[in-house]
């Protein structure tokens, strides 16, 4: 099980990003790293491509990070927070913040 899902609202700890809030829309789990929206932003420049409709030019997009510059957002405290996994007593596992031991989901 993943401590961190596609949806879930994070914090990005270091960088140019750092203290920026955003959701994860992305989770590449072979290099270990996430795309966050809203947060490290690039140009890319494109080629234009008539066939597929696509206007050339600067784009700006969201780049990948690495998955330990991000930490999922506590509602409660406000603040940045550890996940842990804990198997319940029906054998079910579910994700839970380490500060005050509640649910994520």
């Amino acid at each position: 099980m993943q401590k961190l899902r596609t949806g879930d609202e994070v914090v990005v700890l270091t960088g140019k990003s750092n203290g920026q809030r955003g959701k994860i829309t992305k989770i590449i789990t072979e290099k270990g790293r996430v795309v966050v929206e809203g947060t490290n932003m690039m140009k890319k420049h494109v080629k234009p491509n008539p066939q597929a409709g696509v206007q050339g030019g600067i784009v700006e997009m969201e780049a990948a990070m690495d998955i330990s510059n991000v930490a999922i957002f506590n509602a409660k405290t406000g603040k940045a927070d550890k996940v842990s996994i804990k198997v319940q007593e029906d054998g079910k596992r579910v994700r839970i913040f380490k500060s005050n031991g509640e649910l994520v989901d």
